[in-house]
């Protein structure tokens, strides 16, 4: 291995390492946001759905990562788990909760989408086929997770505009 499939490799280990606390982040955010959602049962159906998937995501990223000679990073996974929680209590106020949490899911998966898409490319160049084929599964998750969001979105929003004008009826949530 040359200098340069060394930086690359080293990169690649980072970027690895990021994924990693970025699905730690996905997580704690779709956690915080399931125990929450009352009256939108196909929402938390899926959201359900989405955090195994990102539970064996974190489980195939952690598996590249100890593959490749590394381990994850605890200050990464806790500052993404500290920011999720930030995000999921700043949610408790809004009166739109379920709109908002679902606005920043749809942007989240999109990061994850371009994070996944870098990975692949990443790994593709030093030769990690493994690693590069489990960035393709994740990729592909990651854009049915935001193809159900924006497929969904409109429906969520008439259910929640048709809610805040029922006084008996729970819109928030």
């Amino acid at each position: 291995m040359d200098r340069n499939d060394s930086r690359a490799s080293e990169h690649l280990m980072d970027w690895l390492r990021d994924a990693h606390a970025m699905e730690e982040q996905a997580e704690t955010m779709l956690g915080s946001m399931l125990s929450r959602i009352e009256s939108y049962p196909e929402l938390r159906q899926r959201i359900q759905r989405h955090i195994e998937e990102t539970r064996e995501q974190q489980r195939l990223v952690r598996q590249c990562i100890e593959r490749r000679g590394g381990d994850t990073s605890l200050l990464k996974d806790l500052t993404g788990k500290a920011m999720a929680t930030f995000q999921g209590f700043a949610g408790v106020f809004a009166a739109d909760e379920v709109v908002k949490a679902t606005m920043f899911s749809f942007a989240f998966e999109n990061l994850e989408i371009a994070a996944y898409s870098q990975l692949k490319v990443a790994a593709d160049a030093v030769g990690d086929a493994e690693t590069a084929a489990v960035c393709q599964r994740i990729l592909e998750e990651e854009r049915a997770m935001a193809q159900w969001i924006e497929h969904n979105s409109a429906a969520l929003v008439r259910s929640f505009l048709a809610r805040a004008d029922d006084p008996d009826a729970q819109a928030k949530r």
